[in-house]
């Protein structure tokens, strides 16, 4: 049986590869694998801050690796902070034969998947690809996760969606130009809750940002307090 680590976003996709690897019997999650940007403190692209990239770790029972990046890093050095951080794993863990992605349908994107494979010795897995996206949504929500919107390109959906729960509501109001997963980057999440957490994660609404005046960012804020969903975004400010 494969050993694997789950390339970990923070967001709905990872989170279903995850759980399908976890019914399937072919192979064994072993960690998590994370993109961070050190300047940010945060999750790469889905601007998740680290304290809730943990509590989601701790919540899974996984150990999580991380691969710090700057902004604006080269092919390069990506393959070098992945490289660093599978060492890492290796290391604490023993054997890794692959890494496994929430990838839909982008061939782009799964190419460099598997030729990063052959630069660094492991073999990319993609338990979701070819699915039905807008049935991947709905099984996501019926199945019980939470999750909020925290990054939203204004150049493909407006503003305003960033902080809103991951919710059949949401997907009504998408536009049909959306990827009802937001494949194509028009919108990224984080998981708080849902069948394959332990316990939920106790998040409450920060602030909005607007990056590079395109990227809209909700800030999901650990909460000491009672467990409570966000409070609703308010209209979004540049």
């Amino acid at each position: 049986m494969p050993t694997v680590l789950v390339a970990w976003s923070g967001g709905k996709d990872s989170t279903l590869a995850l759980a399908r690897l976890r019914q399937s019997p072919d192979c064994k999650v072993a960690g998590l694998l994370t993109t961070i940007a050190p300047a940010e403190d945060r999750v790469s692209i889905h601007g998740i801050r680290r304290t809730v990239l943990h509590a989601q770790a701790a919540a899974l029972g996984l150990p999580v690796f991380e691969a710090p990046l700057a902004s604006k890093s080269s092919n390069a050095d990506y393959d070098a902070a992945w490289a660093a951080a599978l060492q890492r794993a290796r290391s604490g863990l023993g054997s890794i034969e692959g890494v496994a992605y929430g990838d839909l349908f982008l061939e782009q994107v799964r190419r460099y998947r598997e030729q990063q494979g052959v630069r660094l010795g492991y073999t990319p897995v993609f338990p979701l690809w070819g699915l039905d996206t807008a049935q991947l949504a709905r099984e996501f929500i019926s199945a019980g996760y939470e999750a909020y919107l925290t990054c939203v390109d204004t150049t493909q959906l407006a503003a305003e969606f960033a902080g809103r729960r991951f919710d059949l509501s949401l997907l009504q109001d998408l536009p049909s130009s959306v990827d009802p997963c937001g494949e194509r980057g028009e919108f990224h999440t984080c998981v708080v809750a849902g069948p394959i957490f332990r316990q939920p994660i106790a998040v409450t609404g920060g602030e909005r940002t607007r990056r590079e005046e395109r990227f809209e960012f909700y800030d999901l804020v650990p909460a000491r307090t009672p467990r409570a969903p966000p409070a609703p975004a308010p209209p979004a400010t540049v």
